[in-house]
């Protein structure tokens, strides 16, 4: 297939990625914090219900494997983007039942989640790996990049906005703004694919690769050293990365008194850090411009101490309380993680086709379901840390808890990144 995928629809396809942050931060922070805060249900019920999500997105490698052996990819953004934003509208409409301790509300909220995970998980491997297929090889690490950062832009608009609109907060408002942010991803969404996938491509079962079985290609990847060690540290990085995902909402709720307009809006600003820090290691690192690997794995390790860094800031805001500058703090947080995360999409992306064409689908679902397994223990580890402490009386100091353990695993992941060449070898001996 002729990879000249121009710059105009990378931007396109980068769209579709902020279609799915936009929808994503109503499950993961919004609704998150209404559950804990509003309805005063425990931190592991949202923290389950987005374990959950990640659960079920352990198929990524399956839905991956399948558009690899399609003939097109569209169908399959498409759908997941239908299903995330179906799942996202259930969500909202279990809150009420919830409230009411409801048998159904559970049951509508655990269908709500398993939806907005094959959502996330069909559309968000498709995408990539459409990338993956149609961008020239020195503009892979660049569009890849670039889509993560309209991601994450798309997540500090709807947050911001959705802050202005929510306060003062009202189920009825919630459940108005959260259908606008729905049905307008989709839309975005759907939009933004059309027409970009070329028409009359035939499938690639002229190749060696879809006459596999599944279970073949997945063996035949995982014999490759560098495709098992990138696994495992994925799996590390996205833990550390996802710990404070479900309680710093919460955190700012419950010991700096901030309304869920505010705590929204700090989201923002976090991912406003993150994006700052996304197009500085781009450029830096050379994402833009088809980084090599050791000048990416310097931006990963100073990503990842720079991450730790922030949060000890938070542990220590745990104790002096609305004294402390927070919305600094979380910004900081979001710009380490931001260069952090920038470098290693760099890097993943220029693995994910050094096998040739019709891998790139199962690859990018392998690392997909080891991050969401990773965001889902991490989630659901940070939330249950914080009600076990706080069930021993622990006060704010249990968020500090959980943030210091959060820390520490980012100094092991920047650890095992020094241990990073081309290829990524020399990461089995530190991890196996």
């Amino acid at each position: 297939m002729v990879k000249g995928l121009g710059w105009f629809g990378i931007v396109r396809l980068g769209l579709v990625q902020s279609a799915i942050g936009a929808s994503v931060m109503l499950s993961t922070s919004l609704l998150n914090r209404i559950m804990t805060v509003e309805l005063a249900l425990p931190l592991a019920l949202p923290a389950g219900l987005v374990a959950w999500h990640y659960g079920v997105q352990l198929a990524r490698p399956l839905w991956g494997h399948g558009s690899d052996r399609g003939a097109r990819r569209t169908p399959w953004i498409v759908g997941g983007m239908a299903a995330l934003m179906l799942g996202s509208l259930i969500a909202v409409d279990s809150l009420g039942l919830l409230a009411e301790r409801a048998p159904l509300g559970y049951a509508m909220a655990i269908a709500a989640y398993a939806l907005i995970g094959a959502g996330v998980g069909a559309a968000g491997t498709s995408l990539l790996a459409l990338l993956a297929t149609l961008v020239a090889p020195e503009r892979r690490a660049a569009a890849a990049a670039t889509s993560w950062i309209m991601m994450i832009a798309g997540i500090v608009i709807t947050a911001a906005i959705a802050s202005k609109l929510l306060d003062p907060f009202t189920p009825f408002r919630l459940a108005m703004v959260s259908g606008g942010i729905s049905v307008g991803a989709f839309l975005l969404a759907w939009g933004a694919v059309r027409g970009v996938e070329p028409r009359g491509i035939a499938p690639p079962a002229e190749t060696d690769v879809p006459g596999q079985s599944f279970g073949a290609a997945l063996r035949e990847m995982l014999s490759e050293r560098d495709a098992r060690h990138f696994t495992a540290f994925v799996f590390l990085s996205m833990l550390a990365y996802s710990m404070q995902d479900l309680i710093l909402e919460p955190f700012a709720g419950l010991v700096f008194g901030l309304t869920p307009g505010q705590s929204t809006g700090l989201s923002g600003v976090q991912h406003g850090g993150v994006l700052l820090g996304m197009l500085l290691a781009g450029i830096g690192g050379s994402a833009f411009g088809g980084g090599a690997p050791a000048v990416l794995r310097r931006w990963i390790v100073g990503g990842c101490v720079g991450s730790a860094l922030a949060l000890a800031g938070l542990g220590i805001a745990a104790g002096v309380g609305p004294a402390w500058p927070l919305a600094l703090n979380v910004w900081l947080l979001g710009f380490a993680n931001g260069v952090f995360a920038v470098a290693a999409i760099g890097a993943m992306m220029g693995l994910a086709s050094s096998a040739g064409e019709a891998r790139e689908g199962l690859r990018l679902g392998v690392w997909g379901a080891a991050q969401a397994i990773a965001f889902g223990l991490g989630g659901l580890s940070g939330a249950l840390g914080v009600d076990a402490l706080r069930a021993l009386g622990g006060g704010a100091e249990s968020f500090a808890g959980v943030f210091a353990v959060e820390a520490g695993l980012f100094l092991a992941a920047a650890l095992l990144a020094t241990g990073m060449r081309a290829g990524v070898p020399r990461l089995r001996e530190a991890m196996l």
